[in-house]
């Protein structure tokens, strides 16, 4: 059974054509788009990839940088092929070439939809992967002269001012890690020796804050060394006074920009792959209503288009039993090369 088949007069296959080149060239410059979006998101996840502990969320736009090279080089064929069907001389070439530029074309346009829901799916591990950089990048904030460390620090700070944020979860992060480098601490002060000696492990530990923790916004001039000693500082109670510090952590921070980038990427990449689908359905209808005028003498006829020959289940089951076909003889190709040609034995000569 034909499946969604249609009438197609002599206008209608010529409008169908045009608005077809028409749309292929918006769809052209719809996967231009989308693989600017790719670069882009992969631009950004890589200005942060000192603080991402793995590249998983990166398959994001590695697939939309793909698939938009694609779709630019599908529409184009597409927009060849609706260009060379208003003419019977040159359409029969592209008979041969349809079908698996269908395929290939369907394989790429869902990819899109699987970037798509993977720019979601994959929010749990982003969040993972930047809570256990943070924690290192916080760890490692200090070690300024080690090679391969040295530039931490200014990416903590630039990190922290520029997303406003503090520690990984909050700025209380700080008062778990050394983060001041013994190179400036005074060993022969003996509030720096009491510190050392009150730590099992022998850190200089503190609860203060970075100065890129500091919030501009507050009135009140920045507090970021004793921060849980009210005596320290003039008519001053953390437990009950709004912090001048940022309070959001810069994992919470991060996640939030991430995931707004691929909330607004979503949608159009869903708008982009309807679009490239209803070409697709297009060009197929086109395709079959134009075979049928191969091999007529009158071209204004009335032909019918579709988008299977058969039904979906005959169609897959034709299309396995194809698959299974070569398969076979790909098989068999690989025993036969790999079984040695035999020589028949020589008649041994007769003993008297």
């Amino acid at each position: 059974m034909v499946l969604l088949k249609l009438k197609f007069p002599f206008q209608k296959r010529v409008r169908l054509a045009q608005g077809l080149w028409l749309l292929s060239w918006v769809a052209m410059f719809s996967g231009a788009i989308t693989f600017a979006m790719g670069v882009f998101l992969k631009t950004e996840l890589y200005r942060r990839s000192e603080v991402m502990h793995n590249m998983d969320i990166h398959i994001v736009p590695n697939l939309l940088m793909a698939v938009g090279l694609a779709s630019v080089g599908i529409n184009i064929c597409a927009g060849k092929v609706c260009h060379d069907s208003l003419d019977l001389s040159r359409f029969p070439r592209w008979k041969t070439f349809l079908p698996p530029f269908f395929c290939i074309s369907v394989f790429f346009s869902s990819l899109l939809l699987v970037a798509m829901i993977l720019s979601f799916a994959l929010q749990a591990s982003l969040e993972e992967s930047l809570k256990i950089g943070l924690k290192n990048g916080i760890r490692f904030y200090k070690d300024t002269d080690t090679p391969g460390r040295c530039f931490q620090k200014e990416t903590i700070d630039r990190l922290q001012i520029e997303f406003q944020c503090c520690g990984n979860t909050n700025y209380r992060d700080w008062f778990e890690v050394q983060w001041i480098s013994n190179r400036y601490l005074d060993f022969t002060s003996k509030e720096v020796k009491d510190r050392v000696r009150s730590n099992v492990d022998g850190r200089y530990l503190l609860d203060g804050v970075p100065f890129s923790c500091c919030n501009p916004a507050s009135p009140r001039p920045c507090i970021q060394n004793s921060l849980l000693d009210n005596s320290a500082h003039y008519n001053y109670e953390y437990q009950t006074e709004e912090l001048n510090l940022y309070s959001r952590g810069c994992r919470q921070a991060l996640v939030s920009y991430y995931m707004g980038l691929m909330n607004t990427i979503g949608p159009c990449v869903l708008l982009f792959f309807l679009l490239q689908m209803s070409i697709l359905v297009s060009l197929r209808y086109l395709q079959t209503a134009m075979e049928g005028v191969l091999g007529q003498e009158n071209m204004e006829i009335e032909t019918e288009g579709y988008i299977l020959e058969k039904g979906v289940k005959e169609t897959l089951l034709e299309t396995k039993e194809k698959m299974m076909k070569l398969f076979q003889l790909a098989q068999v190709g690989d025993a036969s090369d790999a079984t040695p040609g035999t020589e028949p034995e020589a008649e041994k000569p007769a003993t008297a």
